[in-house]
């Protein structure tokens, strides 16, 4: 083990989560946010705002944000759970303003990334306090026993996550867990954990970043072949179009670098989108 302990790797396999885990400095914070403010400012308008595909892979365009999903402390933990080899192959910005309705319903991030096998960890990184008050995530365990609930896209109004999957079959609500985060800190879940966000109470901006990182022995199963970026170990596997790390910032380059990974998988999103709707149709569900 590199940063956990067996004891904490033992929980993440039964609950599917894990929290808090101590990484960023003040300083580090600092830069992050300041990096943050920049991209707000060429986009004149918060990242929440503005055209869907600058909420996520900004790894592609700010070199501070790649040097944040290679944090060692991060990557460290990650590799205590899926291995020494790990893409990043997307991420995403998870603002809620002061007082604002942001919410997220009770979904599972895989359901609409068609992973195989299902090995996808997020450390979701909080750059300012993410309280019970700022609308933290919850969690519901999953008791050792991940599996995929039916999901629909309902496009819900406040909705943090764009489709607004949300949970569409019974399942145990009872006991979630508040997964609180100071800043500096993060959190570990899988894939298929279940989890949702209440709306941000608090005064001050919540700021969080999803990272989502693979072993790179995980495929998409889809007809889109999609990009990735390599952040430890090697590729023996080539399941994704490695992309290189920004030279600099929201250069041509860059952005060209961004766009083409941005559109690959939303494409494929969709795709997913489809099948999930087949398979439950299908089912009668």
């Amino acid at each position: 083990m590199k940063a956990l302990t067996q004891q904490q790797v033992d929980r993440y396999r039964h609950d599917g989560f894990l929290f808090p885990i101590p990484a960023l400095t003040q300083q580090e914070i600092t830069t992050c946010l300041a990096g943050l403010e920049r991209l707000e400012a060429a986009l004149g308008s918060p990242v929440a705002e503005a055209e869907v595909k600058w909420r996520s892979h900004a790894y592609a365009h700010s070199p501070w944000f790649n040097t944040l999903i290679r944090h060692p402390k991060i990557l460290d933990a990650v590799e205590d759970v899926i291995g020494p080899d790990i893409l990043v192959w997307t991420s995403t910005f998870f603002i809620k303003e002061p007082h604002s309705p942001t919410f997220a319903a009770w979904h599972q991030d895989g359901t609409y990334f068609g992973l195989d096998p299902h090995e996808q960890v997020c450390a979701w990184v909080a750059l300012t306090d993410a309280s019970r008050e700022a609308g933290c995530m919850e969690q519901s365990s999953s008791h050792g026993a991940p599996r995929q609930l039916h999901h629909a896209p309902l496009g819900l109004a406040n909705s943090i996550n764009r489709a607004g999957q949300t949970i569409m079959e019974p399942f145990d609500e009872n006991n979630p867990v508040a997964m609180a985060l100071p800043a500096g800190s993060f959190s570990l879940h899988h894939e298929f954990a279940v989890h949702r966000s209440a709306p941000n109470n608090a005064s001050h901006r919540r700021v969080g970043i999803g990272l989502n990182y693979l072993p790179t022995h995980v495929r998409v199963d889809s007809p889109v072949r999609l990009c990735a970026m390599l952040v430890r170990g090697e590729d023996t596997y080539g399941h994704f179009d490695l992309v290189e790390p920004p030279s600099a910032e929201h250069d041509a380059a860059a952005l060209a670098v961004h766009q083409r990974v941005s559109d690959r998988y939303r494409e494929n999103y969709q795709i997913q989108v489809k099948r999930h709707e087949e398979r439950y149709a299908g089912a009668g569900a």
